[in-house]
């Protein structure tokens, strides 16, 4: 097994992720939109306990519920979080179900170099560690970035049938999963979801939209990252205003936008002679526009 394929592995419960998610704007009322679902995805000992003390008896829901696809579809704009949202939700997971766990990201190194077969035999790789890492006690997480990158509809005419295979052997993969009964769940990450084979999609048992912030989250974001600055609430509006769609077009700013560019672009004005200021930031707002969209 090649381990070049994954980017991280890492083990859960984690101190460091749980420190990142306490930091992610929006992270909460995400995780209660999925948590349901995971949990009927990975306590099925606990959904049949539970048909059984209310019912006397394993309700045929039971087993439909138990035999869906441990597929988690994560959709939406680069510089949304999904990456760090994913860490997050299977962090939180384990801790709640009282057991460890392993988070595997898998890099982009899985789509090969063109040769025949690689890019599924890659796949192949990916779920058999997988697999070896899900236990009784130990859950195990993979994690696709960029997803429409090796899921990409089959429909499509230019496709190459190396391409096409490699999807087919992905299908294949999702279903045996299910075979772990609960100890494994797949997370996929696109900005294009509309990209990703409608077989894979029809497969996920949810499919989590992540949008650019909100005016509140822009507010909470500014908030937290400009702690100790000294800004009044009236500033921190108006630079959650400046970021918002009503002002660019109808494009609001990204968290990374603001994250990874405001800021640090604003700080790099003032640092080392002077303290940063409102004046500084709403100026390098101006100048910096929110990324685009992809289609």
């Amino acid at each position: 097994m090649a381990t070049s394929i994954f980017d991280n592995t890492i083990e859960l419960p984690s101190t460091a992720v749980k420190e990142r998610a306490s930091h992610l704007i929006g992270f909460e009322s995400r995780f209660q939109r999925i948590h349901g679902n995971l949990k009927l995805l990975l306590d099925q000992e606990g959904l049949v306990k539970w048909s059984k003390q209310f019912y006397k008896a394993e309700l045929p829901i039971i087993s439909q519920l138990t035999d869906r696809h441990p597929l988690i579809i994560l959709a939406g704009d680069a510089g949304t979080g999904k990456t760090v949202s994913a860490e997050a939700i299977a962090d939180r997971m384990v801790r709640e179900l009282g057991k460890e766990g392993f988070f595997l990201k898998l890099s982009t190194r899985v789509r090969g170099e063109g040769l025949h077969g690689q890019m599924g035999n890659l796949v192949n790789d990916a779920f058999d560690k997988l697999k070896t890492e899900a236990g009784k006690k130990r859950l195990a997480f993979l994690f696709i970035d960029e997803a429409d990158a090796i899921a990409t509809t089959r429909s499509t005419m230019q496709m190459h049938q190396e391409e096409k295979a490699a999807v087919n052997t992905l299908i294949q993969k999702i279903d045996e999963i299910r075979e772990l009964k609960g100890r494994a769940v797949v997370f996929m990450s696109t900005n294009r979801l509309h990209f990703i084979d409608e077989a894979i999609v029809r497969r996920a048992a949810v499919v989590l939209e992540f949008q650019r912030p909100s005016g509140e989250e822009r507010v909470e974001l500014f908030s937290k990252s400009l702690e100790g600055v000294s800004l009044s609430n009236r500033d921190l509006q108006e630079l959650a205003d400046l970021t918002g769609p009503e002002n660019n077009d109808g494009l609001g700013y990204s968290f990374s936008d603001i994250r990874l560019r405001i800021l640090p672009e604003s700080i790099a004005k003032c640092f080392p002679k002077e303290e940063l200021t409102f004046k500084i930031l709403k100026e390098t707002i101006s100048h910096v526009k929110p990324s685009p969209k992809i289609i």
